[in-house]
């Protein structure tokens, strides 16, 4: 009996401008495929050059633009410094090094005693420190390493697809960490952003995929590799399950705010145009907010889980 042919391969959709490069979204306007290279930051979307010119689209590049003004990222900055700070103001010296009442009465811990009297955690009922703990830090190296992280990948991610959504990927990611740090490490005591910055690695490997870049290509992905080897092979001094659990938290979000709307706006009727994108776009906000309050609520119940064994 004969074998059926196997069906052809799809073929690879490229850009109508450069035949050689794959396409990573379409056109809002003309509904071509643009590759990386070809896309323009529109108000919902990317448009192609042609596109530009003929609706006299004003495009900002370099640091010189309003639009590409990392002010969020140097917000978050500040707020972390500005904490560190207050912990210095409020325990003195000993703060440098990472020994606060902040750090103490903020720090992530599912539940635990500082005075042998006091239970403290988020099983009593200390929810915040699922954020809080985010925005405190074990020293001046700790702050800085991750400052200096934060700085280079909010930066780019907020050059390229702006201020909400960085700080939509930025929440979930910390929250991510938050429960990571719980189920992998429920009794210890952890501070630090660096559960939401990996979480940041994790969007801009998202942001890359949207736009045609595999995850091996992306400029990121060298660093999350070092990153995750120190990671576990420091695993004594650095939270793991802070780190992968911001790392997913942050991918997912990247991928419901920069894969989902291209894909459901091409999967609509082309005549929508930017109503299809625009819906799009908030269904990918309303399933990083429910990422958001699912990493939440999973944190809170991973503590509880936590106390009772």
């Amino acid at each position: 009996m004969a074998q059926p042919f196997p069906p052809p391969p799809t073929p690879v959709r490229t850009c109508y401008r450069h035949s050689n490069q794959p396409a990573g979204v379409i056109c809002q306007r003309c509904d071509r495929p643009i590759c990386p290279a070809c896309m323009h930051q529109a108000s919902v979307g990317f448009h192609c050059p042609e596109c530009v010119k003929k609706s006299g689209q004003k495009v900002y590049r370099g640091a010189g633009g309003p639009q590409t003004q990392p002010i969020l990222t140097q917000i978050l900055i500040g707020v972390n410094v500005l904490v560190y700070l207050a912990g210095i103001a409020l325990s003195g010296s000993s703060a440098i090094n990472g020994s606060s009442k902040l750090v103490r009465y903020g720090g992530l811990l599912a539940q635990g005693t500082f005075d042998r009297r006091t239970l403290d955690g988020v099983a009593e009922g200390q929810w915040y420190r699922l954020v809080t703990s985010g925005f405190l830090h074990y020293g001046i190296l700790h702050l800085a390493f991750n400052m200096y992280a934060l700085w280079i990948l909010g930066a780019m991610l907020e050059k390229t697809v702006g201020r909400v959504q960085l700080g939509v990927v930025y929440f979930v990611a910390m929250l991510g960490g938050s429960l990571g740090a719980l189920i992998v490490s429920p009794n210890a005591l952890t501070v630090g952003a660096s559960g939401a910055i990996f979480g940041l690695m994790g969007a801009v490997l998202a942001l890359g995929r949207s736009r045609g870049i595999s995850i091996r290509q992306s400029p990121v992905f060298g660093i999350l590799i070092l990153n995750l080897l120190l990671t576990f092979g420091l695993s004594s001094f650095i939270s793991v399950g802070g780190h992968i659990g911001g790392l997913i938290a942050g991918f997912l979000a990247g991928m419901a705010l920069f894969e989902l709307p291209p894909v459901v706006a091409r999967n609509r009727d082309p005549a929508a145009g930017r109503q299809a994108m625009v819906a799009a776009t908030r269904a990918g906000y309303a399933l990083a907010a429910g990422f958001a309050v699912v990493l939440f609520v999973g944190g809170i119940i991973a503590a509880n889980a936590a106390a009772i064994v």
